[in-house]
């Protein structure tokens, strides 16, 4: 794998992406403290040549110049790769989503109407409830 899918149209080369790797901490023992299975993941959205003009004006607007992502979850530096790769692409996913404009409509005649059927009948379930008036009236 040498490229990170994000959309179906973007695709970043691993290149691209600026890789650090540092103790974890936390529990784990001598492993913990000898093993560098923190990863820390950053992507230059502003230098980054693969991307559209559309796409990087998204993404510095609503993510920033550059995306860090951390994984220190698992024991292992691999696993912890794969999960920063995820993250990486989710983040960059969710910047590159373009929200649809909700488009008003109208209620139609039909519905109308059910929702006044509706009402009267609630209405009339609540009167029902009320007690006679001894008086007549």
């Amino acid at each position: 794998m040498d490229t990170l899918r994000v959309t179906r149209s973007c695709e970043i080369p691993l290149d691209e992406l600026e890789w650090r790797f540092t103790g974890s901490g936390g529990p784990g023992g001598q492993h913990a403290n000898t093993a560098n299975t923190r990863v820390e993941l950053r992507f230059d959205v502003a230098a980054s040549p693969s991307l559209g003009p559309r796409q990087r004006s998204r993404l510095l607007e609503r993510v920033g110049p550059v995306v860090r992502v951390v994984a220190a979850d698992e024991r292992s530096q691999s696993r912890n790769r794969a999960l920063a790769l995820e993250r990486l692409a989710a983040r960059l996913a969710e910047g590159l989503r373009v929200e649809t404009p909700r488009v008003a409509t109208r209620p139609s005649r039909a519905k109308k109407q059910a929702r006044l059927d509706d009402k009267r009948r609630r209405a009339e379930v609540k009167r029902s409830r009320t007690r006679p008036f001894p008086g007549g009236e």
